[in-house]
């Protein structure tokens, strides 16, 4: 039977095929009548939880809760990625940029399609390069356009539940993955707001209220075992609220596997990120995790997080026990985040009930602090279908209130025909005048984003830090603002710990007044540099400082940490040292450098992986030794794949010439491969730059930089040898305070990656953070001005239009491809498609002219592409079948998107 699949007849017609099942475990099947009902009248598919994440298997952690919710319950969930992820590494091909966009979002298919996911929206964001940078990211990827395209899927989807990532700017959390988690919050707000996106109604895609979002994960502690969920997870911030579903639950559709066994095997389809020889998780059921989600924002009342494996979404996408009808909105608001000891508030409980559904005699009772008051009639009424309500409290919060404790104000919405429904919210208590230490720039911007949006709950697990040379001293600025409503003047007081001197011990500030900023500043000095550097100090390296701040009538406390990094004045070499493999070591002057702390991956001996370095420099060039001893040699790369330098054995050289990035654009990184696949040359090292101010091959991206190497035989390690004309570095030096690092990368398997990666400023994520770096100094080098070079960064990334699985799926759920704007349900249609001979037939309908992309596909494999511009009106393509039979086994199919300017629209029909 042939079919044509514009949007609405694939869910309205006879036998339709579903899109997202495309590269699924199950191959391509028919659209049941119970999924056909499920569509919405516009014919788009209704979605109870819509996962956002930034690249092709960030959702992976979650798929044991999404697969036992699908299975047990019928919660059908999607997934938003905003990149295809063609900035990672390939562990299996040499497949790079769209095209490994376009691997990745298959093995994105076929992981979730294990959880009964068939909804993937890849939102043809770019993936430039792992950085810990969230605004690097927004910078690339657009802010508006991004958040667009998130908000026209949540409205097209109407979920009830959104998880994300981690939006916070805590140590370690990839950039891409922050800023991902951020668009998902202010999506969830932006999606309900009429007035953000217009547009998206002249399309079709009305505003949508999100019931819940949640972050998946949480910071704290969880138990083990299957009653982990019901026993509660104990949060490093008490006011957290963390639910938890037990992954050991029984998969009867898996044959009776658990879903931890599940959740590894659609881990093992991300061959690409070598995730297929993961590990399997322990069959002793007491010893199976969790998966938790932590409560970011919620519409809807929500059970005790210890009621089972479901709480999360009970309330949103699934009916509470004892509770009001499913859709009924209820929460709690304060006029700020902050609230000052004895002050008075007013706290606002919002209702609403859902469309269909009147609540009558809804009442709301508020529960507050011990200690605190409240007062006021919680008495609403009856609550008509999708009218909302309000009652209005008076809270006082005690005199005596600690500055610095968050407290969570309860509220329940009771009516006697529905049963009861519970709400909190977080307020810490503020100080009229707050201290803070000055903020590094991206906990600057991410503290800025809390306050806009009202999520500042979210800025908990922070800790302000700043770098400090070992034995040298720095300016440090405290941030003054008075949220008060009276000037106030006082005190500020900076206190280190023992090696560690601060001038002046405190300082004085007069007259800030009401809503005024100000600012003081200290010099802390490390006055005994044989104190440890970098991880290898207690506490992860952190050096704890403390800030109090008075005013009139109290104080303020803000705990902070130095963290204190290797510090080294290089001396210069009389005679440039030799580029070579036999050179030796005493050819570079200056202090031998420990690099064999490991900061992240697998323990080991100092005979697995260890070893030291030394670095000179000439008027023109730093030169780098670096010794490595290693027991075991990784996988050799031929030289067209020396590059991503984490998959084996390699030394990386970071260098940021003025001690001032904020990111890794503005440095300078270089991949360094000791040996590669390459018998007709001798094996030779390679070089390549990564996720820095130009990446590529090292001949192209830094002319004149020379690397050798030495690999022992028997193998026992290796010695590299690099010279780095200055020239080459994406600024000019600050001779005083250069950030530099050298880290290496241990492999031991011939699967391309790495188990053990050590160094010399060492801390988890610290190869994206160049504050983090070891500070030279080059004394007799002169100073110059700074003449920074603009960054190169990759430029294109792999399109929704340009991919037959999501032309597939955009042709059956009327969600634009890649959330662009719509063309029009039906701007594209394919009348007639036949084969013969090697060559395919297409007639086309379109009534819009634009970019026609035509694909002949069979589920796995490309047989045929033929790109056109078309106009409105009839049209017939001919494609040439250069693989009549390629590697699937389902139908082959005639795919078309048709795109102009930033809209598009996509059909498909069966050859």
């Amino acid at each position: 039977m042939d079919l044509n699949l514009n949007r609405r007849s694939f869910l309205r017609g006879t036998g339709a095929v579903t899109a997202a099942a495309v590269g699924a475990v199950s191959g391509l099947r028919l659209l049941t009548p119970a999924e056909r009902a499920l569509a919405t009248p516009e014919g788009t598919v209704k979605l109870d939880i819509l996962y956002i994440g930034a690249h092709p298997d960030d959702e992976a952690g979650t798929l044991g809760a999404l697969g036992q919710w699908n299975e047990y319950h019928q919660v059908r969930s999607g997934v938003i990625t905003i990149t295809r992820g063609e900035g990672g590494g390939n562990a299996v091909g040499l497949e790079e940029g769209p095209p490994l966009g376009l691997l990745r979002e298959a093995e994105e298919r076929r992981a979730v399609a294990y959880a009964g996911i068939e909804h993937i929206y890849n939102l043809d964001g770019l993936d430039f390069y792992y950085t810990a940078s969230a605004p690097l990211s927004e910078q690339i990827w657009g802010h508006e356009s991004t958040l667009g395209r998130i908000v026209r899927v949540v409205r097209a989807t109407r979920p009830a539940v959104v998880v994300t990532m981690n939006p916070s700017a805590t140590d370690g959390n990839h950039g891409n993955h922050q800023q991902a988690a951020k668009l998902a919050v202010e999506a969830y707000y932006a999606a309900a707001d009429p007035d953000r996106f217009p547009e998206h109604a002249e399309e079709g895609f009305e505003p949508h209220r999100v019931g819940r979002i949640l972050q998946s994960g949480a910071v704290g502690r969880g138990p083990l075992g299957p009653d982990g969920p019901t026993t509660g997870y104990t949060p490093s911030v008490p006011t957290d609220v963390v639910f938890g579903t037990w992954d050991g639950t029984v998969s009867e559709r898996h044959g009776g596997e658990r879903w931890s066994v599940v959740k590894t095997w659609a881990a093992h389809e991300y061959v690409t990120q070598g995730w297929s020889t993961r590990p399997f998780p322990p069959s002793d059921p007491a010893q199976i995790s969790s998966q938790w989600f932590t409560l970011i924002d919620t519409r809807t009342p929500y059970p005790a997080p210890t009621t089972g494996g479901v709480a999360a979404i009970q309330g949103a996408a699934l009916p509470a026990p004892d509770g009001l009808p499913l859709g009924t909105e209820f929460y709690l608001e304060p006029p700020g985040f902050h609230v000052l000891p004895g002050s008075t508030f007013e706290l606002v409980a919002y209702a609403r009930a859902a469309a269909r559904q009147p609540v009558p005699g809804a009442t709301v009772a508020v529960e507050v602090p011990a200690g605190w008051t409240v007062t006021g009639s919680g008495r609403l009424g009856t609550l008509e279908p999708g009218r909302a309500a309000s009652a209005r409290f008076t809270v006082t919060v005690p005199a005596d209130a600690v500055v610095g404790e968050r407290f969570v104000l309860h509220g329940t919405l009771t009516s006697p025909q529905h049963g009861t429904g519970a709400a909190g919210e977080v307020v810490e208590i503020g100080a009229p005048v707050r201290g803070t230490l000055e903020p590094l720039p991206e906990i600057a911007r991410f503290r800025e984003w809390t306050a806009a949006n009202r999520v500042q709950h979210l800025d908990s697990l922070i800790l302000p830090l700043l770098a400090l040379g070992s034995g040298l001293s720095r300016e440090i600025r405290v941030d003054l603002a008075n949220t008060g409503d009276h000037p106030h003047s006082g005190t500020v007081t900076l206190s280190a710990p023992a090696g560690f001197s601060v001038t002046p011990a405190s300082r004085n500030y007069q007259d800030l007044a009401p809503g005024g900023t100000g600012a003081v500043t200290f010099t802390v000095t490390n006055t005994d540099p044989s104190l440890p550097t970098s991880n290898r100090a207690p506490n992860d390296g952190r050096y704890p400082i403390q800030i109090v701040t008075t005013y009139d009538g109290g104080s303020g406390t803000e705990d902070a940490a130095l963290l204190l990094v290797p510090a080294l004045s290089l001396e210069k070499a009389a005679t440039p040292p030799r580029v070579a493999g036999d050179v030796d070591e005493s050819e570079f002057p200056g202090e031998v450098i420990d690099i064999s702390t490991r900061w992240e991956g697998t323990e080991a001996p100092a005979a697995d992986i260890s070893g030291h370095a030394r670095i000179t420099y000439t008027d023109d060039a730093f030169y780098v030794y670096v010794k490595i001893t290693d027991d075991t040699l990784g996988f050799v790369l031929p030289p067209e794949d020396t590059k991503r330098q984490r998959r084996t054995d390699s030394v990386e050289i970071n260098i940021d010439p003025r001690g001032t990035s904020a990111n890794t654009s503005t440095v300078f990184i270089a991949g360094i491969f000791p040996i590669t696949d390459d018998p007709a040359n001798g094996n030779p090292p390679s070089f390549h730059r990564d996720r820095d101010n130009r990446q590529g091959p090292g001949p192209q991206t830094a002319p004149g930089m020379e690397v050798a190497s030495s690999v022992s035989d028997p193998y026992a390690g290796y010695t590299v040898v690099a010279k780095i004309p200055f020239d080459v570095l994406p600024d000019t030096l600050d001779p005083q305070h250069v950030g530099f690092n050298i880290l290496v990368n241990d492999s031991d398997t011939q699967d391309k990656s790495s188990q053990t990666r050590i160094g010399w400023s060492t801390w988890r994520g610290v190869r994206a953070d160049p504050y983090r770096w070891a500070v030279v100094s080059l004394p007799e080098l002169a100073t110059s001005p700074s003449t920074p070079k603009e960054p190169v960064l990759p430029d294109t990334a792999a399109k929704s239009v340009d991919s037959p699985q999501s032309i597939l799926q955009s042709a059956g759920d009327i969600v634009p491809l890649g959330g662009w704007r719509s063309l029009g349900d039906g701007s594209i249609e394919v009348l007639d498609a036949s084969a013969d001979a090697g060559t395919a037939t297409v007639r086309l309908r379109a009534r819009r002219a634009g970019r026609a992309r035509v694909f002949v596909w069979d589920g796995t494999t490309v047989l045929g592409r033929q790109d056109v511009d078309v106009s409105a009106g009839l049209h017939t393509v001919s494609v040439v079948l250069s693989n009549e039979s390629g590697d699937g086994d389902g139908d082959r199919w005639a795919l078309v998107s048709l795109e102009s300017g930033e809209a598009n629209d996509a059909a498909a029909r069966r050859l």
